[in-house]
């Protein structure tokens, strides 16, 4: 009998690639994969193809329980509860914990590159979780998906329109990665059926500074645009005066600093090893969103 794959967060944008991915790229059968949501009621398009819909509440242990039993594989994607302190890691920890009470034999865990020294607020949350994992002793696969390319497209239009940037990340470089890619390399590692631990980095081929990203979308968009280089202080400033709440702007103040100090500065041939594929270019990618970036 062939192993059960079961996706937390199935409902969010990663869960539902993922999803798309295990079905139609590893061919994985539809009544093999859980998809696992707190409203399971979001999941009727998948229900329908076949795949099987539970409830599964990070902050109810015991829904966990009752989600992850008979469950072979389980992707443990990461929450978006970033609002209050801690409450992140408490809710990964739980979903751990359950998989280990009820018999999981593999445990994925979407998290982050180099979260052991990064400045992104969130950091401590996954390497808090990572180590959690590993505590259990089942085995795992650890994904640390690099900085979205997808990120860009929130507030990139509204600098298109002013032809402005604003930045912390100075002279630092990142390798993006797009959702959709690391949705397709996750989806090979759950169907690979292996029993060892490993973590991988998924990033783009190429690690870039804010000038050459803002002159790949300028490029990608045929409108003029400027990496204005900028203080933490400044920063966070504008953007709570944009009214993003406080723990945003502070996160994406953490993250720009993070490029700034190098920690993002690393490309990996993970993506490929994981796919036998190249990830999708910066400059593609942009093509590709060319509509909603000039929105």
């Amino acid at each position: 009998m062939s192993e059960t794959i079961l996706i937390t967060g199935a409902a969010g944008q990663l869960g539902q690639k993922v999803i798309h991915h295990l079905l139609e790229t590893e061919k994985v059968p539809a009544a093999n994969i859980i998809a696992a949501t707190r409203d399971p009621a979001k999941l009727a398009d998948l229900a329908a193809k076949g795949v099987i819909a539970r409830k599964a509440d990070f902050d109810d242990a015991a829904s966990l329980e009752a989600a992850f039993k008979g469950v072979d594989r389980l992707l443990i994607i990461s929450t978006d509860a970033l609002a209050v302190p801690g409450q992140r890691l408490k809710q990964h920890k739980a979903a751990v914990d359950a998989a280990a009470k009820v018999g999981v034999i593999h445990i994925a865990y979407t998290s982050m590159p180099s979260p052991d020294k990064s400045l992104v607020t969130f950091a401590p949350d996954h390497l808090g979780t990572e180590n959690a994992i590993k505590a259990t002793g089942i085995p795992y696969t650890i994904i640390r998906n690099a900085w979205y390319m997808d990120n860009y497209l929130h507030g990139m239009p509204h600098n298109l329109q002013s032809g402005s940037w604003y930045t912390g990340s100075g002279e630092g470089r990142v390798a993006n990665i797009s959702r959709e890619d690391c949705a397709r390399a996750i989806a090979a590692a759950l169907a690979s059926s292996t029993n060892e631990s490993a973590t991988y980095t998924l990033t783009g081929a190429e690690s870039l500074t804010a000038d050459q990203i803002a002159a790949t979308i300028a490029d990608a968009v045929g409108k003029p645009l400027k990496a204005m280089k900028v203080t933490d202080e400044q920063l966070g400033q504008g953007m709570r005066g944009a009214g993003l709440p406080d723990f945003v702007a502070d996160m994406l103040v953490s993250a720009d600093a993070n490029i700034r100090a190098g920690n993002f500065d690393l490309a990996t041939a993970d993506y490929e090893k994981l796919t036998g594929k190249k990830p999708e270019t910066l400059k593609d990618f942009f093509v590709a969103h060319k509509a909603a970036l000039i929105a």
